[in-house]
């Protein structure tokens, strides 16, 4: 039995774009099959055998990839925004629609960074790997340096250790370091297993404070070292069979 997709997924996960932008193409008449317009987003085509066109583009199965990227402030990680904010897509020659080579593979953000943090984000077109790296049953730990407005006393960055009650229950147990006391505030490296939204401010919050500057330096054994912001490079086999490897716990 010959292997199969449905038109839709075939399109995107050749790199050609997100489902929502497939769907459209499929029902504006652009996508033909062996020659002859498809119009039914579900309907089943073998790559090997179909020949899948886009306004008359060819396109075949796009090969993985996985990127690093460090985040600059600023950017939100979605492709496109409506308020018109940056996206960290537009850190690509050729903006949302580009991405390293080959410059028409789509890739998408593995987990995301609010608009105000920066640091380490990753860049895939792999879904499984995707899922891998940011489904919290995973426990693949991501590391943040965070700068609280307030000095924090020891007693409260262990409450952030044993883990801090929110409104969406409580967080797990944090591997807290404090790194320095500027001018009356605290700089700390905090790694959590979770990725719950704005889950790093809320739990600084949660002890009176507010966070000043947060960045993501690392996930799993991946840090993000001396890439300048807005730069971005692709990981390599060695980090990739790193970041696989199976946690305990």
């Amino acid at each position: 039995m010959r292997p199969s997709a449905t038109l839709e997924r075939f399109l995107s996960k050749a790199g050609a774009g997100s489902r929502t932008e497939v769907r459209e193409w499929i029902a504006a008449g652009r996508v033909a099959v062996n020659g002859t317009i498809a119009r039914q987003p579900l309907r089943r085509v073998d790559p090997a055998r179909d020949r899948v066109t886009l306004e008359g583009r060819e396109i075949r199965p796009a090969g993985k990839a996985y990127l690093l990227l460090h985040k600059p402030k600023g950017y939100v990680t979605t492709r496109r925004d409506p308020e018109g904010r940056p996206t960290v897509f537009d850190l690509f020659p050729g903006g949302a629609r580009s991405a390293p080579e080959p410059a028409a593979l789509y890739l998408f953000p593995v987990g995301r960074l609010d608009r105000d943090t920066s640091g380490l984000l990753l860049l895939t077109n792999d879904s499984a790997f995707a899922e891998r790296i940011a489904d919290p049953r995973h426990k693949v730990p991501k590391t943040y340096q965070v700068k609280a407005s307030a000095r924090l006393s020891d007693e409260q960055l262990d409450r952030l250790r044993r883990g801090i009650a929110l409104k969406d229950g409580p967080t797990r147990p944090a591997q807290v370091v404090r790194l320095r006391d500027p001018g009356g505030k605290t700089v700390f490296e905090i790694t959590i297993t979770e990725g719950r939204n704005r889950q790093v401010r809320r739990m600084v919050e949660a002890l009176g404070g507010k966070v000043i500057r947060l960045e993501r330096t690392a996930i799993g054994p991946l840090r993000l070292g001396s890439l300048p912001p807005g730069r971005s490079r692709p990981l390599t086999p060695g980090e990739l069979l790193a970041l696989l490897q199976p946690r305990k716990g």
